[in-house]
């Protein structure tokens, strides 16, 4: 609920601080006192468009701010936590949400929530929770359908069963939108369906196995330079043990040469070692190559197999735009998409199974909804009337019109349209309230809707602007009693200038206008028992109170005493 408003430097207002409690707090004044400077700044905190003709003159900003109690507002908390918008400045505050406003002299507009700059859109949207305006500004919720379908769900406690309907909703329309993008592209899925079997059906005949393309190109290399590796190895192999004279000669011959020698040296010693060594190396040398030349085979053929294997892999490469080592992993990749395409969710027949039984839950939870709602439109409907009655407007007809959609339209809310009809006069035919009711009566078909569904509204603190307008002294005592039970069960705000309504309230309010040769000032005083007294009064008799006026004031209140 509404603990709070402070507004600095608006309109006729310099600076007004006001606390509000629970219950029905009445706001009178004189015409033209600045009672409209509490709904203005309310509106104003909710996202109400602003210019900077509203900030006061001589002033270089406008500054309003809301505080609100929502620890019995879950809706707001998860809203504000989903959005990052929590009052994290301090622990103990974490039940309350800040709104702000900013206006310049300039005409430029910020917005803050819980001291964060906020868009004017998410002031509207967690405003919407907090409070609801029944006026003729914009806040007016009754003329939105999402209301009358919010406040019919909430009267006839459904939250279980939109909940079903919103989740079987979700499901089906996630696979609905893949079936309907997959049948969009039917043409190109098909023909990515077929090169995806030709391609994998190319790389299959193809078989390339992994670490084989290396084993060719080396086997390739070989057989290519067959006749220069056996010339050039038999080559070698003369100079080391075939020909004459041979490497293993001429070191064998230097080797006998050394050791025949009559005088040992060291240097000498070295040298034998060092040709003993070479001569084995040669040996080993020459039987390594005779080896290579008995086993080494030169075959035309398998060149020419060769060949063609690695020219068919390359060419394959050039095909897929790829490098020929990529070939193993794009061939996986393309049998794991085409596996996906008649096997996966991709699948058009599949989807349309899924979606079809998906659609069945919905349409079996919409219809368990659509008749809850129409049993609870009845009963609502007929205690509106009633309520009506009794503030005096016993011909208007109230109709929850609830047109079914057509059956194959489905939402999230379910598969009918829901709006609230009024007659107002006898042979009318029903129409939307914005059709057919003036602001005042507008104000009282909102009071006896609240009434009936204040008991489950999720909204706390509902402001009422002037429901008394064009209503009798009988039926605004009744618009009193019914405010002051609204203002039990929650919080209720009214402007008013009926002595009946204002006897009714818990608090009062007395909004003044203050004159001086430089200025003028708004001023907003909480009343005592004795303001209370004269200012019914006051509006009981005008400006000359006589003691019958005060008498008569006193026992108005006394009838509806101040607490809650």
């Amino acid at each position: 609920m509404l603990t709070q408003l402070t507004v600095d430097n608006l309109a006729i207002a310099d600076h007004v601080e006001l606390f509000f409690e629970r219950g029905m707090s009445v706001i009178t004044g004189e015409t033209g006192a600045g009672k409209s400077i509490i709904l203005d700044a309310l509106g104003l905190t909710l996202g109400d468009r602003a210019d900077s003709g509203l900030v006061r003159h001589g002033a270089d900003r406008t500054d309003i701010s809301a505080v609100f109690d929502i620890s019995n507002i879950p809706s707001a908390k998860n809203w504000l936590q989903a959005n990052d918008l929590n009052n994290n400045s301090d622990l103990d505050n974490q039940h309350e949400c800040i709104l702000r406003r900013v206006i310049t002299s300039e005409g430029r507009s910020r917005g803050y929530i819980n001291g964060q700059p906020s868009a004017l859109s998410n002031l509207r949207e967690v405003g919407e929770m907090l409070i609801d305006i029944h006026s003729q500004h914009e806040h007016q919720s009754l003329l939105k359908k999402e209301t009358h379908r919010r406040l019919i769900d909430e009267y006839g406690s459904l939250k279980s069963s939109t909940l079903a309907v919103a989740t079987h909703y979700k499901r089906w329309s996630e696979k609905a939108q893949k079936l309907k993008q997959l049948q969009n592209n039917q043409e190109e899925q098909d023909a990515r369906l077929q090169l995806l079997k030709y391609q994998v059906k190319e790389l299959n005949e193809l078989g390339l196995m992994p670490g084989e393309l290396s084993e060719l190109e080396k086997e390739q290399q070989s057989l290519s330079h067959a006749e220069q590796l056996l010339s050039s190895g038999h080559e070698v192999l003369q100079s080391c043990s075939e020909g004459d004279p041979t490497v293993q000669s001429i070191l064998s011959h230097a080797l006998h040469t050394l050791e025949s020698l009559p005088v040992k040296h060291e240097a000498l010693f070295d040298a034998q070692n060092l040709l003993s060594e070479a001569l084995i190396q040669v040996e080993e040398a020459g039987h390594s190559i005779r080896g290579f030349i008995d086993s080494f085979e030169i075959d035309p053929n398998r060149l020419q197999e060769v060949d063609e294997r690695l020219s068919a892999i390359y060419q394959m490469a050039r095909k897929h735009k790829t490098t020929a080592e990529e070939l193993p992993t794009l061939h996986q990749a393309l049998s794991n998409e085409l596996k996906s395409f008649e096997e996966g969710d991709d699948n058009i027949e599949t989807l349309s199974e899924e979606t079809a039984k998906l659609a069945e839950k919905y349409v079996i939870s919409a219809k368990k909804l659509s008749q809850a709602r129409t049993k609870t439109a009845l009963s609502l409907d007929k205690k509106i009337a009633h309520q009506l009655s009794e503030l005096g407007m016993p011909s208007v007809k109230f109709i929850t019109q609830i047109t079914p959609l057509p059956k194959n339209v489905f939402t999230r809310h379910g598969q009918e349209e829901i709006e609230f009809l009024v007659s107002a006069n006898p042979g009318q035919p029903p129409k939307p309230l914005n059709k057919v009711a003036s602001g005042g009566e507008l104000s009282r078909i909102s009071l006896a809707i609240q009434v009936v569904t204040a008991q489950t509204s999720a909204i706390p603190t509902l402001v009422f602007d002037e429901v008394d307008v064009g209503i009798g002294g009988g039926t605004a005592e009744v618009v009193g009693r019914l405010l002051r039970a609204l203002g039990k069960k929650g919080q209720a705000l009214c402007i008013t200038h009926q002595p009946q309504v204002a006897s009714q309230g818990h608090h009062h309010l007395f909004v003044s206008k203050q004159t001086n040769k430089k200025e003028t000032h708004s001023k907003i005083t909480l009343l005592n028992q004795e303001g209370r007294t004269e200012e019914v009064a006051r509006m009981l008799g005008g400006i000359n109170m006589t003691e019958q006026t005060l008498a008569h004031a006193r026992e108005m209140l006394n009838a509806s005493p101040m607490e809650a």
